[in-house]
């Protein structure tokens, strides 16, 4: 019986407690406020990119060099096996085999060349033999004549003048037949002696090809050229190269042996943010594989000319930044999260971006107060903004519009003119931002129509 009074008393005083607790709440503020304390110390704007580790200096493990020689016409060659990425070697350890399929290919074509110069080598040679033999059977023939006109010549001495004239013609006949034929023959041994030296030249060409592609396809099996860990090659468009891909003679490069001693982090900023970084700029670090992980460095790079990454509109430029510390948990490839300290502010006031407020040409903040307080803002990043005047360190002040913000009250009106004052000179300044191209396109226009003779006389009466 007790135990049923006992339990509706305990219900009831809870009831009546919760009804005490309610009512010491102002209304509409029994929800949790949000607030936020002025921060002073140093500020700093940033650009955050993410990146990717690299290793500053690397050892490249490439093809073949004599794949460059023209005397081979190979203009790529596929990778056929690939040992695994990530994999510690030593100097002289197998690391790739290329395909030997076009290299084969060419190599039966030089073989089959060869044969065809070894039989055009002999056929010449065979033919400058018969060719030169029977001339020099015709020397002989023709110096038998000369010599049997001679004795001719000889007899008909007793013989009346017109026999011996005759006998003498005969003899001029057969010894400027001989010294033509001496020089025909002389002429001939040298034609022939330009053809066996073409011939033998293309045969030692060819012979030299096929040695030459014997040797590239002894060297088809790529080795480390000294000890490391193995990392994957980057194309152009960023994909790396592996089983199938190509390499040419342009770029003989298989894999590569990174450095592990410096790294790099690799990344890319778009064209809005560009004009803030800087080389020598700090950089604070992570890496999206240990998070608990931190690292500095510094900006070490920055690339010139933009350009336009795979699947994306906006153009980018490469920044490099070089890490200070060494760990060797970190490796290549691993994604890095870097926020680049653009500006460094030392000893400021800042506060939250969300307890910005504006109206009309204020821009104030709501204090515990219950105060508006106008304030001069300054610099920005993605979290906070620096408060030049209207505030003080550790004041507190809203995150969010308090209940019945009619209720607060504006101060620090007084910054009005400073406000103002800053406006104008923003706007002048963008007014004479816009005005300089102007005048130097009317400046050009006049220089044009002045004439290169105008121009002259000009310089010349300085």
């Amino acid at each position: 019986m007790k135990k049923k009074i006992l339990i509706p008393l305990i219900i009831l005083a809870v009831v009546v407690i919760a009804i005490i607790i309610y009512s010491m709440v102002p209304d509409g503020e029994a929800a949790v406020k949000l607030t936020s304390k002025v921060q002073k110390g140093n500020f700093e704007i940033v650009v955050a990119v993410t990146g990717e580790l690299r290793a500053r200096n690397s050892t490249e493990i490439r093809g073949p060099s004599d794949l460059r020689s023209q005397n081979l016409r190979i203009r790529s060659v596929k990778i056929q096996s690939l040992i695994p990425e990530g994999t510690v070697v030593d100097s002289g350890d197998w690391v790739a085999t290329l395909d030997r399929s076009e290299a084969d290919n060419s190599l039966k074509d030089m073989i089959d060349e060869l044969e065809k110069d070894q039989s055009q080598f002999i056929k010449t040679q065979l033919d400058t033999t018969i060719q030169l033999r029977q001339l020099r059977d015709d020397l002989i023939n023709l110096k038998f004549n000369m010599e049997e006109t001679t004795i001719a010549l000889e007899q008909s001495k007793y013989e009346p003048p017109a026999t011996i004239r005759q006998a003498q013609i005969n003899l001029d006949k057969a010894q400027r037949a001989y010294e033509q034929a001496m020089k025909n023959y002389e002429l001939k041994v040298a034609q022939y002696q330009a053809q066996m030296t073409e011939v033998s030249i293309n045969l030692s060409k060819e012979t030299r090809r096929k040695h030459e592609m014997e040797a590239v396809l002894n060297s088809f099996d790529i080795r480390a050229p000294a000890s490391g860990m193995v990392i994957y090659k980057r194309e152009w468009d960023g994909q790396k190269r592996t089983v199938g891909s190509e390499i040419n003679t342009w770029d003989l490069t298989v894999a590569e042996l990174p450095d592990l001693s410096t790294l790099v982090s690799r990344t890319y900023v778009n064209e809005i943010d560009i004009s803030k970084v800087k080389v020598g700029q700090k950089v604070m670090i992570g890496v999206d594989a240990f998070p608990e992980k931190k690292y500095t460095g510094i900006i070490t790079e920055v690339a010139n000319i933009g350009e336009q990454l795979p699947n994306t509109d906006a153009k980018v430029f490469e920044v490099k930044i070089e890490l200070f510390e060494k760990d060797p948990i970190l490796r290549p490839s691993m994604t890095t999260s870097n926020r680049i300290v653009t500006i460094e502010f030392p000893d400021v006031m800042f506060i939250p971006l969300e307890t910005i407020h504006t109206n009309d040409s204020l821009t104030f903040v709501y204090t515990v107060k219950g105060q508006k307080k106008v304030i001069l803002l300054g610099e920005s990043n993605e979290n906070s903004i620096i408060v030049e005047q209207g505030l003080e360190p550790g004041e507190e002040i809203y995150i969010s519009i308090p209940n019945e913000p009619e209720k607060f009250k504006y101060s620090g009106l007084e910054l009005m003119d400073v406000i103002k004052a800053r406006k104008a000179e923003e706007a002048s300044k963008m007014e004479e931002m816009k005005e300089k191209p102007d005048k130097e396109t009317k400046q050009g226009s006049r220089e044009g129509a002045r004439g290169p003779g105008q121009q002259g006389k000009r310089q010349r009466n300085q």
